[in-house]
């Protein structure tokens, strides 16, 4: 009997254990390559205690960190593999897509990004406002807006709902040749917000501001 308790004690300190808790930890970019479960990518969740950010605003951080953190893995696991886990084969063929796995392969880290609630102000006042106006575009859209804008870069985003389909839209670029969205994404900003919102004409939008 005493075997039996103190067996079943040590199997519950297991669970509890703060140091096995890192090695259970599943990476949002998990399906792709078990490599991104690694410990070490924890620090890419920097939103996690972002209480003004929702669930997938937070995730969204996340994936941009951990694509900025390790460039050349995520360039050939995550941008690889997306065109056929997502359903949109088309993408191998697009010399947007193309360039992005070459640039990512080749590009060094970059810091990584940290929330911050006035870039999030920022975006989330523009992404509720064009929403109700079918807007797309950065020109705010009320005087309200105009006074919370706090961004050095801004990414915007329609018709994608998940976090990974927004980052992979932005960073693909498709159809701007300028990449301006992949080079905001992928810039030595070190501050964001992020803002997820409905949208009348693309059914979602989402605001990404970014701070020096």
């Amino acid at each position: 009997m005493k075997f039996l308790i103190a067996s079943m004690l040590i199997i519950s300190a297991a669970f509890i254990n703060p140091e096995n808790e890192h090695t259970t930890a599943r990476s949002p970019l998990g399906d792709y390559s078990s490599l991104w479960n690694d410990p070490k990518y924890l620090k890419c969740n920097t939103a996690a205690k972002a209480g003004y950010m929702s669930t997938s605003e937070k995730e969204l951080v996340y994936i941009l960190n951990l694509a900025r953190m390790n460039p050349s893995l995520f360039a050939s696991t995550v941008v690889k593999k997306y065109p056929e886990k997502s359903g949109k084969g088309y993408l191998v063929n697009s010399d947007y897509y193309k360039s992005l796995v070459d640039t990512m392969k080749k590009m060094k880290p970059v810091n990584l990004l940290q929330p911050d609630s006035l870039c999030y102000v920022s975006a989330f006042c523009h992404a509720v406002s064009a929403g109700h106006a079918a807007y797309t575009g950065h020109d705010r859209q009320t005087d309200d807006c105009k006074e919370k804008r706090n961004f050095n870069g801004e990414c915007c985003d329609y018709g994608n709902e998940k976090p990974l389909d927004i980052v992979l839209s932005l960073l693909i670029d498709n159809w701007v040749p300028s990449l301006g969205h992949r080079w905001i994404c992928l810039n030595s900003y070190k501050r964001i917000g992020v803002s997820i919102q409905p949208h009348k004409g693309y059914r979602q939008n989402a605001v990404l501001d970014f701070h020096y």
